[in-house]
């Protein structure tokens, strides 16, 4: 069973107390095709749900990537910034791109679960 929630634009959040780890899908960074440059946020930055946080492009496209829940951005993934390539290759483990100090960990609740996220994709095929 995965600790993973996800929002229907392919972000994920893995919640830990007090502190969120947010990325894309594997399913996100599939569409993408390779990710040639990513754009994170600077650290103590406030955002809301569904705020942007993050810029990707890829060879296919340039793509925003959203908060799935508020927070304060405490720390971003600079290693994104010199491989953006590990987005592609660890989606859902060493690519991920902020890590957020929870508003409201009741907002995690709103999101789909790993079941019901792969019920989602397979509808969008």
């Amino acid at each position: 069973m995965s600790d993973l929630r996800y929002t229907e634009q392919h972000e994920w959040v893995r919640g830990e107390g007090e502190v969120a780890t947010v990325g894309i899908s594997a399913y996100a960074a599939e569409q993408l095709g390779d990710v040639v440059y990513v754009e994170l946020p600077e650290a103590g930055r406030q955002v809301e749900q569904s705020g942007e946080i993050a810029v990707v492009e890829s060879v296919k496209a340039a793509s925003e990537i959203y908060a799935p829940i508020a927070g304060e951005i405490i720390e971003v993934n600079v290693s994104l910034e010199e491989d953006p390539a590990i987005v592609n290759g660890d989606p859902t483990g060493k690519g991920w791109f902020v890590k957020l100090k929870l508003k409201d960990p009741e907002e995690l609740k709103t999101l789909m679960d790993q079941e019901a996220y792969a019920t989602y994709v397979e509808g969008l095929e």
